[in-house]
């Protein structure tokens, strides 16, 4: 009995993955279909890919997610690291728990506050609030998984390099950032993959002026389902995969360390 409970479970988890990942599966494989229709196949073709890497607005949606995302990544990596390491001995750092609550508030409450202060303060949406939206989302994440590294710093080394002469920020560029390398790339690559994806946000917040992909798509789909919303969704699972990928590899150097 005690052997038969386990294996139940481990056949009801596999089911459910089963269940989550086979949607996925036939995404991917209907994305070679020769038909027009995406629900009957009638054999094996690339021509979608072809057509999907020519598109004009694939490639300016693209764009603009790309310019989001490297944006988003180098404005919270680079305040948030500042925030953990200038805050970690000052009264900021009472404050660092306030970067979960974005965690905790679901997204479409963000972006309904987000679009609200935008009219509050009569500016346009567009690229540059988007940006802005994306870097304060990034936060949340950014900030919380540098502090946890931060923490394990040991403190000694900081005295030492502060009785060698070094300034503060010749300590963080010479102690700090070589420790907390691993988790900023496991950040950035954190923060790139939400925001690349994200699909609320951008909806609510780019206005009518500019798409990034996940719009981009949503209006192919409102507009009728082809291969292409296929292609494109397989190109941003294998993207975010390999990203994911990365996340976790360095998250592991860190721990190994």
């Amino acid at each position: 009995m005690g052997e038969r409970i386990p294996r139940r479970f481990a056949l009801l988890v596999a089911g459910v993955y089963l269940f989550l990942y086979i949607p996925i599966i036939i995404l991917i494989v209907f994305s070679f279909n020769k038909g027009t229709f995406p629900t009957h196949w009638l054999g094996y073709t690339t021509a979608w890919y072809k057509t999907v890497l020519a598109s004009h607005e694939v490639r300016d949606a693209l764009y603009n997610s790309l310019i989001v995302a490297f944006s988003a990544v180098f404005f919270s990596v680079i305040f948030g690291s500042l925030y953990v390491f200038y805050g970690a001995s000052a009264r900021l750092n009472r404050y660092g728990s306030f970067f979960y609550v974005t965690l905790a508030v679901p997204e479409i409450v963000l972006a309904a506050g987000f679009v609200s202060a935008l009219y509050a303060l009569h500016i346009s949406p567009g690229l540059t609030t988007l940006i802005v939206v994306h870097t304060v989302l990034g936060f949340s994440y950014v900030i919380p998984i540098i502090r946890a590294r931060h923490q394990l710093l040991d403190k000694q080394l900081l005295e030492a390099s502060y009785d060698l002469g070094a300034t503060r920020l010749q300590t963080m560029y010479h102690v700090v950032l070589p420790f907390l390398f691993p988790s900023i790339m496991a950040a950035s690559l954190l923060v790139f993959i939400i925001s690349f994806d994200d699909f609320i946000l951008s909806y609510f917040c780019a206005g009518s002026g500019m798409q990034t992909l996940p719009v981009y798509l949503f209006a192919l789909i409102v507009a009728g389902a082809t291969p292409t919303v296929n292609v494109i969704s397989t190109l941003m699972i294998i993207t975010s995969a390999c990203l994911i990928g990365l996340c976790a590899w360095f998250e592991f150097g860190r721990q190994n360390r």
